[in-house]
């Protein structure tokens, strides 16, 4: 798992590593930062495993590197993406990966491609579907692979599991790691009604290898949409908050995608983002 070690009253501690989703405009700042200790990487963004010398530089000084997909569509009832598959393995031996990380969620069907990362019915008929599709992911990965829940507008009708019931029982039948993307949590609870507290605690957070947080905005419509965009709102962190209160995380990792923050602000998002987790461990220490 990721971890740092640190020093507050003399005492060897561990805390959550802190991360970014590496992207070319925020190279320059995520290689002066000596604080990160791990980024991940779109697999898609890199065919043939061609990676540029800034991410092969950050490998070389002990910078943990996570390839992260975003089109094997492991919830598709017609098979994933092996070449998908092929090329998260491949960027995982490159920079010797703890594992790799996909969506709990399908991004094709009847040979048509969504554009989009869609919920998964949680019906059993899926749950079987989807458990077989990363077992066998599984068996062609030379890691382990952790699956990430995703936010959604809407949900399919006729669900026979809540939220955290159906990621429970792919994560256990599966045995696979859990991604948790703490504003997905928030988007969901704002879009959908998901209780948060009920949420993370129905789902196994002994399998989690690390957190995402991004930032969002809500629409005319009042629906909220995680865009990356944005900087990570407050009630997005009261999740990671509420996380941190049961577990002390591996790894938090904030996602940029658009509209790139400058060097300021990108420390000042990350300073937020570990205020948030400290209140929350604080909280679970019973510390004031």
């Amino acid at each position: 798992m990721i971890y740092e070690e640190h020093h507050d009253t003399g005492d060897e501690d561990k805390c959550a590593a802190a991360g970014v989703g590496w992207r070319p405009e925020l190279a320059v700042a995520i290689d002066r930062d000596e604080t990160l200790g791990f980024v991940e990487i779109t697999g898609e963004h890199f065919p043939g495993a061609r990676v540029p010398e800034a991410l092969l530089r950050l490998g070389e000084r002990g910078r943990i590197v996570i390839p992260h997909g975003i089109s094997v569509s492991l919830g598709s009832a017609e098979g994933f993406d092996r070449a998908a598959l092929r090329q998260l393995d491949e960027l995982a031996k490159v920079f010797r990966s703890p594992f790799v990380s996909e969506h709990l969620a399908f991004v094709r069907a009847g040979g048509m491609e969504a554009g989009h990362l869609l919920p998964v019915p949680r019906t059993r008929a899926s749950l079987n579907v989807v458990v077989e599709n990363i077992r066998e992911a599984q068996r062609q990965l030379s890691v382990p692979l952790a699956i990430e829940n995703i936010s959604a507008l809407f949900a399919w009708k006729d669900a026979e599991f809540t939220e955290a019931e159906f990621l429970r029982a792919v994560l256990e039948r599966a045995d696979a790691l859990l991604l948790l993307d703490t504003s997905n949590v928030y988007a969901n609870a704002h879009n959908l009604g998901l209780r948060v507290a009920d949420f993370l605690d129905g789902i196994p957070l002994d399998r989690l290898a690390y957190v995402h947080v991004g930032g969002g905005v809500e629409s005319a419509d009042g629906k909220y949409h995680d865009s990356h965009a944005h900087a990570v709102t407050d009630e997005a962190l009261g999740v990671l908050e509420e996380l941190c209160a049961r577990i002390d995380p591996p790894g938090i990792m904030l996602e940029r995608d658009d509209a790139f923050p400058t060097d300021a602000e990108l420390h000042a998002e990350l300073g937020r983002i570990r205020a948030a987790a400290d209140r929350g461990r604080c909280r679970r220490e019973g510390l004031k």
